[in-house]
């Protein structure tokens, strides 16, 4: 009997499983060294020059599709926290902590990010994330435990400022990381609570 794989298919599972490694040994050098070139990271993934940039044509493309990957493992997260349970402020705070443990493994990333692709494109990149950080905040409004008299978009500006800042007081070592996503959860949840003088 002849062989029943499939070229094509063959073909595909290969590459796929080579982007796969690409983008592991990516978001690992990123995090530990920003700077990190293209032939560490072809060094790390075992592949060749010529392999990761048929998959990726720049550096800054690696950066976005790592960008992207590290997102829908925050996406993940929150899955899993199901932001629909218990209060609006609860689900922030269970919202806030499962973004953290993402983000505390990837400040490297952030910080090339931030050099390679522009501050603009790395907000573009989390539209998702915050949309359903907006998503919460709305909820919490209505049940009348998250302020009215700002600005939604200035809160979710608030919260995404807030959790990069902490990243970068982690880097700079004036905040301990194994209590920053708590710090961050909690200054939030004072930032948007509804003022006395307004409940």
């Amino acid at each position: 009997m002849g062989s029943t794989a499939v070229p094509g298919v063959r073909r595909r599972a290969d590459a796929q499983r080579n982007i796969d490694t690409i983008l592991a040994a990516a978001l690992d050098a990123f995090a530990r060294d920003p700077e990190v070139t293209m032939t560490d990271i072809a060094r790390a993934a075992g592949v060749g020059r010529v392999t990761l940039y048929g998959h990726f044509a720049s550096r800054d493309v690696l950066l976005a599709a790592s960008i992207t990957k590290v997102l829908g493992d925050v996406n993940a997260v929150l899955d899993a926290a199901d932001l629909a349970t218990g209060t609006a402020t609860e689900a922030l705070a269970r919202l806030t902590g499962g973004a953290w443990q993402v983000l505390d493994r990837c400040r490297g990333l952030r910080l090339a990010a931030l050099k390679g692709l522009g501050e603009e494109s790395l907000r573009r990149h989390h539209a998702q994330v915050l949309g359903r950080l907006e998503e919460v905040i709305v909820r919490g409004r209505a049940e009348g435990d998250i302020r009215t008299d700002l600005p939604l978009p200035w809160l979710t500006a608030t919260y995404y400022g807030l959790i990069h800042a902490a990243a970068d007081e982690v880097d700079a070592g004036r905040l301990d990381r194994a209590a920053a996503g708590d710090t961050v959860a909690t200054t939030l949840l004072a930032a948007f609570a509804v003022p006395a003088d307004r409940r």
